[in-house]
């Protein structure tokens, strides 16, 4: 298929996309590239780019295509709380504008990056993807709003799917160190202490990038009537943990680490454990390959032979708020966080 991958040189997008090449597909990346310095690891792939802020997009830069696969987006909670109106807007309204110009378009399929967070605070039971949602961030209310907004558009030519990844962690190009698993798993490695934030006590599902970037396949490559107006929780239902236990995780695999809780660390009100069996039953080409403590010895493993250091991840380069704040100090980016015109032609 010819696909156009929003947000293709992002966490998500940048293991994406040559797994998508690798199954054969013709893709096209849109990225405004804003984090082009935070390469960690490996290479990204050499795929066509329009180089472009999502808010942007026109017609013609989706022409001809049938599918959009749409990452792009403020990628957590610290940037989303940041500007939160820069998140309802980027998030939620550039993404929500992208659905239309795609279906006038003729793009056939629609898969768009949700989250579990649409869940968000929630009582300690499995949910199901008929669960109500409750986000308590601005990241979550985004995604949750692009839901609703995007599902009455589905008709006999456009198909909409929602991916509701859960918590994603291990390797990738463009690795983010304030995902949990990683976040941890860095601080024990450079400190040797698992330090916690929270109390620990709140659930999440967790999920493995190469393993969401093989739902997004997976669904692409799925018949129309299997996936058409469908919501996914994309992971494992045992791989749902309290963050006490992905920390007792990490320290049992990195030698001579420990736990230790933060001063203020306090209950996080971003609670909820999610069923994912549904995926499975319904996509039978999608089986998850990673499990917590393979994607904890992978990153323990790389963060060795990086010689990753505090001042890497918690510095201005890996951790996406302080990157974003650094650009718009040195003038790279407007408060808007758009590239400003000159210094993105003389790039």
């Amino acid at each position: 298929m010819k696909v156009l991958v929003t947000g293709h040189l992002g966490y998500i997008g940048s293991v994406l996309a040559p797994m998508l090449l690798e199954r054969g597909h013709e893709v096209t990346g849109l990225d405004s590239d804003i984090f082009r310095a935070c390469t960690f690891v490996g290479a990204l792939a050499n795929t066509p780019t329009i180089e472009k802020d999502i808010r942007d997009i026109e017609p013609e830069d989706v022409a001809g295509f049938d599918a959009v696969i749409h990452l792009a987006g403020l990628s957590n909670d610290p940037l989303g709380d940041y500007r939160p109106h820069l998140t309802e807007e980027i998030n939620c309204n550039a993404s929500v504008r992208l659905a239309r110009i795609a279906k006038a378009a003729g793009v056939q399929r629609f898969l768009y990056a949700s989250s579990c967070s649409n869940y968000g605070a929630a009582a300690d039971c499995f949910l199901a993807e008929d669960a109500s949602f409750n986000p308590v961030t601005p990241y979550g209310v985004s995604k949750a709003n692009v839901e609703h907004a995007v599902s009455p558009m589905a008709d006999e030519t456009f198909s909409p799917t929602f991916l509701r990844a859960s918590t994603a962690y291990g390797l990738s190009p463009r690795i983010r160190f304030d995902l949990v698993v990683n976040n941890l798993t860095a601080w024990a490695y450079t400190t040797g202490l698992v330090y916690l934030k929270s109390d620990g006590s709140p659930w999440r599902p967790i999920v493995h990038v190469e393993d969401i970037a093989l739902a997004y396949i997976t669904v692409l490559e799925a018949d129309r009537e299997l996936v058409h107006d469908e919501a996914f929780n994309v992971g494992l239902t045992t791989e749902n943990y309290q963050i006490r236990e992905i920390a007792a995780l990490v320290q049992a695999i990195v030698p001579g680490s420990r736990v230790e809780f933060a001063p203020d660390a306090g209950p996080d009100k971003r609670c909820y454990r999610v069923d994912c069996s549904y995926i499975g039953r319904r996509l039978h080409g999608f089986k998850p390959q990673w499990t917590a403590r393979r994607g904890i010895e992978q990153l323990y493993n790389t963060f060795q032979a990086a010689s990753l250091t505090l001042e890497d991840f918690e510095g201005e380069r890996f951790k996406r708020i302080a990157h974003v704040q650094k650009l718009i100090r040195d003038g790279e980016l407007d408060g808007d966080l758009r590239r400003r015109p000159m210094l993105a032609m003389a790039v």
